[in-house]
């Protein structure tokens, strides 16, 4: 299946893109957001990273689709 993953913040800049199309065999939201900062090397701890499947958040165990919107969100300080 490909679904679409837009990165935000340091995993932007970390991974060098705003968006990619990525295709993957069917896994849940927190296995998937796993397996990119594992395979881009993204330095962040998976269970930091929030996940948006079509614009809204979802569970660890949401099982993603053909076609998705993946956002992946790290945590973010600001003032």
């Amino acid at each position: 299946m490909k679904v679409t993953v837009r990165y935000f913040a340091v995993l932007r800049d970390r991974r060098g893109l705003d968006a990619e199309t990525v295709e993957c065999p069917e896994m849940t939201s927190s296995q998937f957001a796993s397996y990119l900062i594992e395979l881009h090397q993204l330095g962040l701890p998976p269970s930091l990273v929030r996940v948006a499947v079509n614009s809204s958040f979802v569970s660890d165990d949401h099982v993603l689709g053909d076609g998705d919107e993946v956002v992946l969100i790290p945590p973010v300080a600001g003032g």
